[in-house]
């Protein structure tokens, strides 16, 4: 059973960026808008332009402990993009159901200590709360995206800083199990991949210096 983790953000607030501390060879990278990296650093195991099927094949046979796809949300929006010219409402229930059918495979098909990190858009609704971006109804009304993941941090910059806030302070869907982490820390995803490891003893290493605050 794997671990997805949900990490979300308005664009520039520093998801990819936190992938700088990971090993050229630690990580797949599913970079679904193929755009170039934030930072100077490559890492080989990148497939540009995935789908859904491609995603799922890969897992199944790749053998990493760390995935990342960047941004999950445009394979919701370049999907609807590729039936612009289907008619009625059906194909707005598949774009619903293909995404959660990826949330599941993670869940139910990988080995318990991969972590599959969707890195995903936000979006503010009518009551001012910010939560994950989507498209259509169904993935709002009948499932909660957030509901299918155990952890889920959000971006957030303050005086030039760059943190992940991993508590819901009432207008946001974070969330994280208790005592894995502190309100506030750094934005950097190999600590909290670290720290996730750690906590359900998946083989992590413990850091010592708790990474808590920082700049990029």
């Amino acid at each position: 059973m794997g671990i997805p983790v949900l990490i979300l953000g308005g664009t520039g607030t520093g998801k990819t960026t936190s992938l700088r501390n990971f090993e050229e060879n630690e990580i797949t990278v599913y970079n679904v808008a193929s755009k170039p990296l934030p930072f100077k650093k490559k890492f080989p195991k990148t497939y540009q332009a995935p789908n859904y099927a491609k995603i799922t094949k890969s897992m199944a046979k790749n053998g990493s402990k760390t995935y990342i796809i960047d941004d999950s949300q445009y394979l919701l929006a370049f999907e609807l993009f590729d039936k612009v010219n289907v008619l009625g409402y059906e194909k707005f229930t598949q774009l619903a159901v293909n995404f959660k059918q990826l949330i599941t495979f993670v869940s139910n098909e990988l080995p318990s200590d991969a972590i599959v990190y969707f890195l995903h858009h936000t979006e503010t609704n009518e009551y001012g709360m910010t939560k994950a971006k989507t498209i259509g109804k169904m993935l709002d009304e009948k499932i909660t995206v957030e509901g299918l993941f155990t952890i889920v941090l959000q971006t957030k910059i303050e005086k030039g800083q760059y943190f992940f806030v991993t508590q819901n302070t009432g207008m946001s869907t974070c969330k994280s199990p208790m005592e894995m982490f502190e309100l506030e820390i750094d934005n950097d995803l190999k600590f909290v991949d670290e720290r996730i490891r750690e906590y359900y003893e998946l083989g992590g290493k413990k850091d010592e210096s708790t990474k808590q605050l920082g700049q990029r």
